[in-house]
Order: structure tokens, then sequence, then C-alpha cells
């Protein structure tokens, strides 16, 4: 459905509200459908990540798989059995996930589908009456970020982003509030992995695959094979994908901010390139985004084809204080004085996918708030989208705190949101 220019100024506007007043505002407007019912229903769409929701929800209590949707049947027919072998209830697999909004006894959604179909199946999910647990990032451009905010305060339906060091993390971010190493002026973090080529020699997808259906919204780029890009390549293309920003970026960058108390910066940079391959990839393999809020900054940095093993940073996240230095790994954090001398070690519960998914489930019962609602997950998301827009215009990006919107980039405004394949346009 095409959203008209005055309904996406109240997207924007809604976006702009909900993430300023959600946690005002969830108790009282977001009240689960079926709060009395203590066994919840939901279904799982996309089973490659969506396999270890499978297997987290399997393991939590009170709790039923009624629905699976896939477009590869190979998964499928493994995300079936794997149900079957440890829940007695009959769960229903389908091809294409909008015949499982049709049951009115399903009670959430579990979206684990590529980024480019996260918001329009999450806001399909909301209009059918659903909650949504969506991976990161949740959106695969601006426009996205603010809709899939903007639906779930029309809808009044809970959505839990899947960045789930929300939940592993609290301990310790609870303990930096608290002036562990006192005022924070900066924060980093890293990734580092040794990825290979891609398109080349690539087995091409099933042809029992209906790409249709996994291509979605997404409308047809004559210049790459959909097929060679099931399941993972289309990360690395601009049409599809969001690079290694929306892939993991996101994870470390949701908790600087956090440990910083900021909302959006007002000067983005993301310098870098493709140094290591010479193959179809657009998104850069390497680099280093740096974000200004003013009173502090973060980083991140990036080495996706070079490991880097000489280097031990020390931790997933790092906060320099004026008093010592705060690194964060999993669920353990440690403290160093100015002078770099371990002071203390101390670890959370941790908890992985069951813990954040249980999260987000107890918040449907009414016994619980969301550690990672869609308001504040898409705040984090959109440093994400600033950061490849720096990147694909060559500029030092300017926004808005407050808003997150653009100030004078011409360029970077012609990638806030993206074409959508006819009749596939999503709106509120």
């Amino acid at each position: 459905m095409n959203i008209s220019r005055r309904s996406a100024l109240r997207s924007t506007a809604a976006f702009g509200i909900a993430s300023a007043l959600g946690p005002l505002l969830r108790p009282a407007s977001l009240r689960a459908a079926n709060a009395s019912q203590r066994k919840l229903r939901v279904a799982v769409v996309a089973l490659g990540r969506g396999m270890a929701h499978v297997s987290a929800l399997l393991n939590l209590p009170d709790v039923e798989i009624a629905g699976l949707a896939e477009v590869d049947p190979d998964r499928l027919a493994k995300g079936l059995k794997a149900v079957s072998e440890k829940q007695q209830a009959p769960c229903k697999g389908v091809t294409d996930f909008r015949q499982l909004l049709e049951d009115k006894s399903i009670d959430a959604v579990f979206i684990a589908t590529p980024n480019f179909w996260h918001t329009p199946a999450a806001v399909l999910c909301m209009q059918a009456g659903k909650h949504v647990y969506v991976e990161k990032p949740g959106s695969q451009n601006p426009h996205e970020a603010e809709l899939i905010v903007a639906s779930s305060t029309k809808h009044g339906r809970l959505v839990q982003m899947g960045n789930q060091r929300r939940t592993w993390m609290k301990e310790a971010i609870a303990a930096l509030h608290a002036g562990a190493v006192g005022k924070v002026r900066f924060a980093r973090s890293f990734y580092y992995a040794n990825r290979g080529p891609i398109l080349r020699g690539a087995i091409p997808a099933s042809p029992s695959i209906n790409l249709d259906l996994w291509q979605g919204p997404v409308p047809d780029d004559r210049a790459h094979q959909v097929r060679d890009l099931v399941h993972y390549d289309w990360h690395w293309l601009w049409h599809w994908g969001n690079g290694e920003m929306g892939n993991n970026a996101i994870h470390t960058l949701d908790i600087l901010r956090w440990g910083l108390q900021m909302r959006y910066p007002s000067r983005i940079t993301y310098n870098g390139g493709r140094y290591a391959h010479a193959d179809a990839q657009e998104t850069p393999d390497t680099g280093t985004a740096v974000f200004d809020f003013g009173s502090c900054g973060m980083e991140w940095v990036q080495s996706s084809t070079a490991p880097r093993n000489a280097e031990k940073p020390l931790g997933e996240c790092v906060f320099y204080g004026d008093n010592g230095t705060f690194a964060i790994k999993s669920n353990t954090w440690t403290i160093y004085d100015p002078k770099g001398a371990k002071v203390s070690e101390d670890k959370g519960p941790g908890g992985g996918d069951p813990a954040h998914m249980g999260n987000f489930l107890d918040a449907i019962r009414g016994n619980a708030s969301l550690n990672s609602p869609i308001d504040e997950g898409q705040v984090s998301t959109m440093l994400c989208h600033l950061a490849n827009i720096a990147y694909r215009t060559q500029s030092v990006v300017r926004a808005d705190p407050q808003t997150g919107r653009l100030l004078d980039n011409p360029a970077g405004e012609k990638l806030w949101k993206r074409e959508y394949r006819t009749g596939w346009e999503p709106g509120l």
C-alpha cells in the first residue's frame, strides 16, 4: 500500500514521539491482546538464523510454535522436523508467511528474514494483530526505520529487536552508568573476520526455492542473479543489503550508544573500502565509522577480510572515562585504571537467545518491559543507515541530534528510501 506525503510526515512525527516517550507510553498502550493466557502461540519466519529462534523457543516454558514459514523447502522440512521432535502440538509449515497471519490464535511472529524483508514483514504482522520479534537491523533504510516504529505505535503491538546484547549486557551497562570509570568521553567497538570473495563459484540456490517470494518487496536487479545471492551474499550489495553495518555493527553500536546515554550524533563519517578481493561486493570490507555527539563520541572499527590476530581488543565494547577504561565482552566486564592496570572483573547472568526472546514473551504476558523495544532499537539502526549514507556519498553527514534526519545533504536524501516492487510498498 502506497503512503502519501502526508502519511509519511505523520510516520516521521510518530517515530520521534514514540522514540522520546516510548518508555512512558508502552505500559499503557501496548497491552498484550491475550495477557491473561500464560501459554503463547508463535510463528517463525525464515529458517536460517530462524533455526536459532526455533531452538530457543523450544527450550522456553509455556510457548508453542504454531507455524514455520520458509521459501526453501529443505530448510522448512528441517525446521518442522526439529519442532516435531520436541513438541507434541502440531506445527504448520508454509512457504508464504502471510498464510500464518490468518491464524488468529497466533500471538507473535519471529522474523529472521533478510534485512530487506524486516520492515515489510513486521508491518504485515502488526496489521494482522501480531506482536513481533524482528532480527537486527529491523529496517533496510531510514524510511523503514521510521515506518516500523510508527506501525508499532498505530497498531499497539509490542516489537522487540533481536539485538541480544541489550539483555546480555544489562548489568555491565548499569555498572558503567553508576560511575565505574567516571564520566565517559569516548567509546569503541570492533569487528574482525576472515570473509572470502562473493559470487565466485557460488553454488546456486536450489531450483525449488521460491525466489519471487524470497525477493519479495525488492525490485529486480538484472545485473545480478538472485539465485547466487541466496542465502547470504545479498548482504554485500546495496540493492539488497546494508553491508557489515547492518550485519554486525548494529550489535555493538547499540551498546556504545546505550553506554554513552546518547541518541543521534550530529556528525558521522565512514571511511574505508574494498581492499581484499576483486569480486562483486559493493559494501566496504574494511573501514572505520566515527560518530560525534558533541559532548562525546564513538567509533566502530571493521576488518571483515582480515582478522588482525596480532591485535587483541580489550572487549567487544570499550568505554574510556575520566577514571579509567571499561571493557565489555559478552556478559563480562573489566575495569582498568588510568594507567592501564586491571582493577576488577565482574560477570552478569547472560542467557543468550533464550533470555532475550524470553523477555519478549514475558512482555507480551504483561510481566516485563521489553529490553529492546523497536523505537529504541531503531535509533541505533539509524546510526548504521547514516554511516552507510556517509560512505556512499563520500561525505561527512550532518544530522539532527533529536530526530536523526539529514541536514543539507541532497545526495543522502536520495538514499533515505528505496523503490519497491509494484504492490509491495509497506504502509501503515
